[in-house]
Formats: structure tokens, sequence, C-alpha cells
């Protein structure tokens, strides 16, 4: 009601006016963000037309989200609105970051039907900060290169710099790639088996060889078989001979395939990929089907 004597509001009116509830606006006004103008005879809270401007700036700021302390600096002048939604946009993005992280978390565990204990690791692995990420991945590249002086140090660094690093607002995809990814480099057999792929670049990088020549990591090897593959080119075409010829010159193709079949298996071409993930390029710049294609034309030429 509408107090007769001061033409003030009551919170009743003034939850009639505003839409609000009487509990939501005597909330509102015992945290000092709506205090009463005045009191009438019977001691009830009175409001002014003011207070109902301010009520519903009050609403619009809680709406977006903010805490009553924010919203009671705003109101007695200590910060602006501008002020307080520059620092709110911070804090959404940071709470949209971590929305992404559980939701890819939630998508893994639903996918694999994972039990508490995988869980807990899911979401473990998920969280990791940038620092630890990174730790991994260089534990991972030291094992695999370990004592391999001879190894192509372009290729050791080029490993040790592109898994680590998400990005500042990843993908539900790239945090499942990562963790995927995660779980790869820690896994024995996998470390096995790359420190396989090490070895053959080590025996394949002399002192004197170009830094980042190794023929398995060529991106002449990529264009090459992107281009036979493109063009429709058999592997075991003579046009594919041709192909295999302006790639290897002297090198002995048996040799050459035998270090390109421990490049071109399921596990380490899907690391290709997650890699390509993580980092936002598509699972197409893991180039499975280009080495594939030169696996192939090699093995047909070695055949017999």
């Amino acid at each position: 009601m509408i107090d007769d004597a001061s033409g003030l509001l009551t919170i009743g009116e003034l939850a009639r006016v505003t839409g609000l509830t009487v509990r939501t606006i005597r909330y509102w006004s015992d945290r000092g963000a709506l205090p009463p103008v005045g009191r009438s005879a019977g001691g009830y809270r009175l409001y002014d037309a003011p207070s109902v401007a301010r009520l519903e700036l009050i609403r619009t700021l809680r709406e977006l989200g903010l805490g009553l302390a924010d919203v009671r600096r705003v109101l007695s002048g200590e910060t602006t609105v501008a002020q307080v939604a520059a620092a709110h946009v911070v804090a959404l993005d940071a709470q949209i970051r971590s929305l992404k992280v559980t939701r890819a978390v939630l998508s893994t565990v639903a996918k694999r039907g994972s039990d508490a204990e995988e869980m807990t690791l899911v979401n473990r692995l998920a969280r990791l900060s940038a620092a630890e990420r990174r730790r991994i991945v260089e534990e991972f590249v030291d094992e695999v290169f370990r004592g391999l002086d001879t190894a192509d140090p372009v290729i050791r660094e080029r490993m040790r710099d592109t898994a680590a690093d998400l990005p500042e607002e990843p993908t539900p995809e790239q945090v499942d790639a990562w963790l995927e990814l995660a779980e790869m480099l820690r896994d024995p057999d996998f470390r096995a088996e790359m420190r396989k792929v090490a070895e053959f670049n080590a025996a394949d990088h002399g002192q004197d060889a170009p830094a980042g020549a190794s023929v398995w990591f060529s991106r002449r090897l990529v264009q090459l078989g992107a281009d036979a593959v493109e063009r429709g080119v058999a592997p075991d075409s003579p046009d594919a001979a041709e192909v295999l010829s302006g790639l290897l010159g002297d090198a002995d193709p048996a040799t050459v395939l035998a270090r390109l079949r421990s490049h071109a298996t399921h596990r380490v071409a899907r690391y290709r990929e997650l890699l390509a993930l993580v980092k936002g390029t598509g699972p197409e710049a893991a180039y499975r089907a280009e080495f594939a294609w030169v696996v192939a034309a090699l093995e047909a030429r070695t055949a017999g």
C-alpha cells in the first residue's frame, strides 16, 4: 500500500510495481543494497520513486550475475557499472573455460562408461595447469630421446613445444584430445613405440645433416604423398615409382620403408592427429593418408 501521509511506498507496493517478491526486496534491503527512506508510524519500511529506479538497477545487475557486494559498490559510487562489468567479464570467461572442461570430462566419462576411479583421473588430467601439462610432455620427450645425441634437435624441440598448450578457450573437442593425448604420453608401451621412431631418426640424422631433414619427418614426403593421393596415383603403379624416385634419391627403399613403418602405425598416426586437434588445425593435419600412401608405394617397390 501507499503511505498516505508521505506518498511513499511500502515493500508490498514496491513488489507490485516491480514484479519482484516481497521476500527478495526485503533481503536486498536487509543487505544494504536498498535502504528505506523512512518508516511508517507502524514501523514499516518506506521507499520513494528513486527507490524504484534503484531497485530496477539492482535487479539488472543481479540478473547479470553480480554479487550484492559489487552491486552496493556501484550504487554507492565506489565504482562504475562499466568497471564492474569489465571485471565480471573476466570472471565469466574463467567460468566458461571451467564449464568447457567440465563438459569435456563428463562427455569422455559418458563415452567410456568410466567408473569412479577413471572419472577422477580424467578430471585431474583435464584440469592440469599449463605448467603441469608441459611437465608431462617434457618427461615424455626426454625419455623418448634420452641418449640419442644424433637425433634431430629440431624434431625434439618441435615435439616438446607442440603438445602442452591448450588455447585460452579450448573447445570440448580440444579438451577431449588433450585427455587422450595425456594418457598416451604416460603409456609405457607408447613411449617404447616412439622410442623406436626416435632411434630411426637418430640413425638417419648424422652430424652433417641439415636440421629437420629426417626423411620420415620430411615436409617433402607429405607434399609428394598428398599430391599422389590427390591425383589418384596407385601405390603400385609406374607413376608411383617416379614419385618415390623424387623422394628417395639414392636412399635404400627397404631401409626407408622400415623407418616409415614405425611412423605409420595407428598409434603414432593417432598421436599426430591428437596434436593437430589440440593445436586447432584438425585431424587432417596428421597426414595419415599421405604417410600410408608412401608406405604402400615402398612396399610395392620392395616386394619380391
